[in-house]
């Protein structure tokens, strides 16, 4: 079991869970060609992609879509509201879609996809649980706030991808738009370093072994402001996981790399 993170964050986002014999793509916010780069060295190629699972239509999570279908003919697997506002955008796409409706499950491969709801600044948009035989994976960025029903998805999996996207003071003192600022800072908006590390010791007390923390703002934090916040909050609990930060261009490989410094 391994999640690769090819790109996370505002100018594209695209992951890689192979569980078992399965291999799903969630989210596809890089161009074919740098996809395939990203493949090439892995052994793999776009065809060997068992589904993409697209957690909400924001243009930095499907602008690589058109072209990966119009080559490749992948399936696509969204939660229900996200797969008709993705169908509208993509009328092409229409024939490629499963969707799925929220807390509900659809097996690709032999492995079980069940999305959750999450707040974001969009009409719908879901984080993602997949199930196998080797435990679970769990994919949980662009939210504004840590609902019961994200916590009761993610319960139990071995590694997920989180999102740690600012450092409160530094979107505040920071040149974005005011408006902008109350966005992010909203319930409908990103997790801030305090919120990501919460979610972070709460994965771990119910059996994270793994953790990536991405959609790392370039703006209004560093990785190192995040691991720091996030590796205070899990030794202050006495939990130890591995924990990984996501560049905003991969690949990162949970399996591959050593623990980020603290």
């Amino acid at each position: 079991m391994r999640v690769t993170v090819f790109a996370s964050g505002s100018t594209g986002n695209c992951a890689l869970a192979e569980a078992g014999r399965a291999r799903i793509l969630v989210d596809d916010g890089i161009s074919l060609r740098r996809l395939k780069g990203f493949l090439t060295p892995m052994g793999l190629a776009p065809d060997m992609l068992d589904a993409v699972f697209i957690t909400h239509e924001h243009s930095d999570h499907i602008s690589g879509l058109r072209m990966l279908l119009k080559y490749h003919g992948v399936r696509v697997c969204a939660e229900r509201g996200v797969a008709v506002r993705l169908a509208g955008i993509l009328p092409e796409a229409e024939e490629y879609i499963i969707p799925i409706r929220a807390g509900e499950s659809a097996e690709i491969a032999g492995v079980s996809l069940r999305p959750f709801e999450t707040l974001h600044d969009t009409p719908r948009s879901a984080g993602l649980r997949i199930d196998s035989a080797e435990g679970a994976l769990g994919f949980c960025t662009d939210l504004g706030s840590v609902t019961d029903e994200v916590k009761s998805a993610l319960a139990g999996v071995r590694a997920a991808l989180i999102e740690t996207n600012h450092d409160v003071q530094m979107l505040r003192d920071g040149p974005y738009p005011a408006a902008l600022k109350r966005r992010i800072l909203s319930e409908r908006g990103h997790l801030s370093n305090e919120e990501g590390a919460a979610l972070a010791v709460f994965l771990a007390q119910n059996g994270a072994e793994t953790l990536i923390l991405g959609h790392i703002s370039r703006e209004n934090n560093t990785p190192g402001r995040a691991l720091n916040v996030v590796s205070d909050a899990l030794s202050r609990a006495g939990l130890e996981v591995s924990l990984f930060c996501a560049p905003v261009l991969g690949p990162l490989s949970a399996e591959a790399l050593e623990r980020c410094p603290a």
